[in-house]
């Protein structure tokens, strides 16, 4: 295998272990800088430059993407996907783990516990936020930091309204988070490699620190998970779409709430703490998934052919409920079964055998049109009663003359034709 490690830090601990681990076992690899690169878009065909030269043909990239570079980092790995360079960790997934609220957003729709969270960008919405979360102390977040840089406990609401209110003044996005006081300044990281966790590690801050990043000082020891535990961390990883993750939770009241994905966790930390060969483990894996690159099944599927990928609910009464999938009419309307939803269970390449339950959740290929009536109703909000327009002459005076003139506008254009 030749193997192209994308870093900007080619003597970090987890650089050279990833690099070591790779000529150990026989494979080429080699660290890149990832922004002596150049994306080439005037050939016939995706190509990468770097150094001024083309760039040879890869077999897998492993990138160690910083925070201070995500977007160009990005760009290279979406253009080696598009090489079909094999990668554990989809630039997609890069992208929605580096963004605190869009893992935020991505992990609240696949119902994975996290502690109470709120965004919210006007003063007049900060109270409210931090009353919804669960009232001070809160952890306000920016939305980018690593290493635990950019978290910060605000012990009582004044102090978390000035904060917060410092931090929009210099145009910074923050997260209100509720500050979980059960899990005592410890959280645990799970390293996640494909659908396992091969490692896991309790971290202890040091004194009165809440933050309990090795970083910041924090205590480490090696731990063995539960089987909740570990089903949190996969789940979380492979939602996002990463193969290779450093998973943080904290250990709730009610079990495991996570914190963060992260796509380029260190290693020496929990290698130190579990004394387990994680790059070895890491090189294992990219070898052995390399015949097998990310597919955008969007980009290989025209628009022409009508065909597409649909989730099937098997509603309470249907005809299916009880019988074998072979039985349910699926296959005679050239629907294939791809993955079995249920509950927390994931069965892929369901054998035709096997009976449908009431609410299973059935991933599938087919005609479009075949599938639309199988197809369960999108969720609906109750909805709110109407809110009357302000009177721009009764507007507060914190409003500003924009403001007001915004509100005009928008009463003249939500009032009745």
């Amino acid at each position: 295998m030749k193997l192209a490690i994308l870093s900007r830090a080619p003597r970090s601990y987890s650089t050279q272990r990833l690099r070591t681990a790779a000529t150990e076992r026989g494979h080429k690899a080699k660290v890149l800088d990832t922004l002596r690169f150049a994306i080439d878009l005037a050939g016939d065909e995706p190509d990468l430059m770097y150094r001024g030269k083309p760039v040879s043909n890869y077999d897998a990239v492993l990138p160690r993407i910083g925070a201070s570079i995500t977007y160009f980092g990005l760009a290279v790995v979406r253009q080696m996907e598009q090489m079909d360079v094999y990668t554990p960790n989809t630039s997609a997934g890069i992208g929605n783990s580096r963004d605190k609220l869009r893992a935020s957003q991505i992990l609240s729709r696949h119902n994975i516990g996290m502690p109470a969270t709120m965004f919210v960008r006007e003063r007049a919405d900060v109270l409210p936020a931090i009353e919804a979360v669960g009232g001070a102390p809160v952890v306000v977040k920016l939305l980018e930091g690593t290493q635990g840089i950019g978290v910060i406990l605000a012990p009582d609401t004044k102090v978390a309204e000035a904060v917060i209110e410092t931090l929009h003044s210099t145009r910074q996005n923050v997260l209100i988070q509720r500050f979980v006081a059960e899990s005592k300044g410890r959280d645990i990281r799970a390293l996640v490699l494909g659908d396992r966790v091969v490692a896991a590690m309790r971290r202890s801050a040091k004194g009165d620190e809440f933050r309990s990043n090795v970083h910041r000082g924090g205590t480490t020891e090696a731990i063995e998970l539960d089987e909740e535990y570990q089903r949190v961390a996969v789940q979380a990883a492979q939602i996002m779409g990463l193969r290779v993750a450093g998973v943080d939770m904290l250990e709730g009241d009610d079990g495991p709430l996570v914190m963060e994905v992260n796509s380029s966790p260190g290693l020496e930390g929990i290698e130190s703490a579990t004394g387990f060969d994680i790059a070895g483990a890491i090189i294992d894996y990219v070898a052995n998934q390399v015949s097998f690159p990310e597919l955008d099944v969007r980009q290989r599927l025209t628009v022409s052919t009508g065909y597409g990928v649909a989730e099937i609910l098997v509603r309470e009464g249907s005809d299916m409920v009880g019988r074998s999938i072979d039985d349910s009419g699926l296959r005679s309307r050239d629907i294939v079964v791809l993955t079995l939803n249920r509950g927390t269970s994931v069965i892929p390449n369901p054998r035709g055998s096997r009976d449908l339950e009431a609410e299973d959740r059935l991933l599938c290929f087919g005609r479009l049109e075949d599938m639309r009536d199988l197809v369960p109703e999108r969720r609906r909000r109750r909805s709110r009663p109407r809110m009357q327009p302000l009177d721009p002459e009764t507007i507060p005076d914190e409003f500003t003359t924009s403001d007001s003139e915004a509100l005009r506008e928008a009463n003249a254009q939500d009032a009745p034709n």
